[in-house]
């Protein structure tokens, strides 16, 4: 099953936006008018033009349509003025729910979850991610096909067509089962490869910290400015999909490997999160992260509540974490008093050369712990190249037969070498001939 990717710049598809959300959600209308702004970006992103847009707040959901009956009426009103072929809801639907929509609107119907895997699948540049999307667009279709018949024969191409919608996936499940399971296996050799990657890395005392945060919150502008890597930068939602790595020099000498991870979202499909583990693993294997906020959002303290529930979700929100808030050249002055509320928290922007050198000096800073003392034998060439790497070595001196080296320890290297080294500790260097 080959998947299949449009120009949607040439399909030139419209689309009704449907924001919806019930009462015990307690959402302020400031939040759901970014909620709504939001759905704009990713229609955008994905290549839809939005000609307009309608909410509803209700007690519960309605199991039939989602939104209220009355209320689709009014959306099918939105659809015949505006000539609409699209409707987006900024909500999950379940199949029955599309099949019935699509009865009373006579157009394409597409929930939040679908808009963001169709743009994944765009974003898509290394065969490990597109088999991540195609696994999560299968696991997603396949519990809906009865609800996507008119939907899946709809042939103009276009979001929601993307990947595997156009093989007869309202008929085939035992080959979709097949293709899942296939996939899988595909991606648990590359969990394998990944894991033989990062334990080799860990002989070898590499460090690594990854960029973690909010989409678009400058993760991948960071990483091209402080490594000089030649990555794609837009100001668009989930610009960069397929993490990149890159080798960073610290101030004192130090390497380090700084990896860029997909951005988080509100909502992020929980289809998305399994199908992605594999590549989100780096975050977990990280020795700091890197947390970016975009400090100009107007829902700054939720996107980082996001972020944080979804490290959770990863196993990874006990990693050491620095906040960083970019973007602070374009920072709201009302919004500096919100900022101190964060303690210890870094405020830069990505395009300051200052900010990236205070930046990389508190990273060095955190990856450090005490100092220590090594009494290594001259012959005993494995011993002091490994003292090289567990830290940086800030001092050394010599006798006739040893080395003495005084090491600023990286606290989440050295546990890895304890075992070689513990025996070689002394507690400090001796005086020696001519001090």
């Amino acid at each position: 099953m080959k998947v299949q990717t449009h120009d949607l710049a040439e399909i030139n598809e419209l689309a009704i936006l449907v924001g919806f959300r019930t009462k015990n959600e307690k959402l302020t209308p400031a939040q759901l008018e970014y909620s709504m702004e939001e759905m704009v970006r990713l229609a955008e992103t994905a290549g839809v033009k939005v000609a307009d847009q309608i909410t509803q707040t209700k007690d519960s959901i309605d199991a039939a349509l989602l939104i209220g009956k009355g209320k689709a009426e009014e959306v099918k009103v939105l659809v015949d003025t505006h000539q609409a072929n699209v409707v987006i809801f900024d909500h999950e639907l379940s199949g029955a729910q599309v099949r019935n929509l699509e009865k009373i609107l006579d157009a394409k119907i597409i929930d939040r979850t679908q808009l963001i895997l169709d743009i994944f699948s765009q974003r898509a540049r290394t065969s490990e991610g597109n088999l991540q999307v195609e696994l999560a667009q299968l696991n997603y279709l396949l519990p809906r096909l009865s609800g996507h018949g008119v939907n899946l024969s709809r042939l103009g191409g276009g979001i929601g067509t993307r990947g595997p919608g156009e093989t007869k996936l309202e008929t085939d499940r035992r080959h979709i089962r097949d293709r899942i399971s296939d996939l899988k296996h595909q991606l648990e050799d590359v969990v394998r490869h990944r894991h033989l990657h990062r334990e080799r890395r860990k002989k070898n005392g590499a460090v690594q910290v990854a960029l973690v945060g909010y989409t678009n919150a400058g993760k991948s502008t960071l990483l091209r400015q402080m490594t000089n890597a030649d990555v794609l930068v837009e100001n668009q939602l989930f610009a960069t999909l397929d993490p990149t790595s890159r080798h960073l020099e610290l101030p004192g000498g130090k390497e380090i490997i700084l990896t860029d991870t997909v951005g988080f979202i509100q909502q992020l499909p929980h289809s998305l999160i399994a199908a992605f583990r594999a590549t989100l693993e780096e975050v977990c294997e990280a020795d700091l992260l890197l947390h970016v906020v975009d400090s100009t959002s107007p829902m700054m303290a939720e996107q980082i509540d996001v972020v944080n529930k979804v490290l959770e979700q990863l196993g990874a929100h006990q990693k050491p974490q620095l906040l960083l808030f970019n973007k602070i050249d374009e920072c709201p002055a009302t919004r500096f008093v919100e900022l101190n509320g964060y303690g210890d928290s870094i405020r830069m922007c990505a395009y300051n050369e200052n900010d990236l050198n205070r930046l990389m000096q508190i990273v060095e800073k955190n990856l450090k712990s005490e100092r220590t003392w090594f009494k290594i034998p001259m012959a005993n060439g494995a011993l002091h190249a490994l003292v090289h790497r567990v830290g940086e070595v800030k001092e050394q001196r010599l006798d006739e037969e040893y080395i003495y080296y005084l090491v600023e320890i990286d606290s989440n290297v050295y546990p890895m070498h304890r075992a070689q080294l513990e025996n070689v500790i002394v507690a400090e260097a001796p005086e020696l001939d001519g001090e």
